[in-house]
């Protein structure tokens, strides 16, 4: 599923991987959400409910750009670096198009399913 994020005005397209946690979030959507930055990796935010996690495909370690749910926590995170290594907790959503820059310095972000 294509998605668009629009970070602190600037818009970037993402795409969704087909697992059930990815479209658990698509339902979400629009969101409007502010970013924090975290072990200077990634940027995250709370969703407003949790995601189904059952049927996630194999752990993968993040990558600059991967959208990311990190399970215990109920968080959204952004990877502007690479990530920590492959771990059953976070489930790899998707991908932006972006720049480890732009993401990195990132305060506010608007997601919605692209038109």
């Amino acid at each position: 599923m294509d998605i668009q994020f629009t970070l602190d005005g600037r818009r970037v397209g993402a795409t969704l991987n087909d697992s059930p946690a990815a479209r658990g979030f698509a339902e979400l959507l629009p969101l409007t959400l502010d970013l924090q930055d975290f072990h200077g990796t990634e940027r995250v935010a709370d969703l407003p409910r949790k995601l189904e996690t059952s049927g996630a495909p194999e752990p993968a370690a993040a990558r600059v750009g991967d959208i990311a749910y990190y399970a215990p926590w109920g968080n959204l995170a952004l990877f502007y670096r690479e990530g920590p290594a492959a771990s059953a907790d976070l489930l790899i959503l998707g991908h932006l198009d972006v720049s480890a820059e732009q993401l990195g310095g990132a305060r506010r972000v608007t997601i919605e399913v692209a038109s």
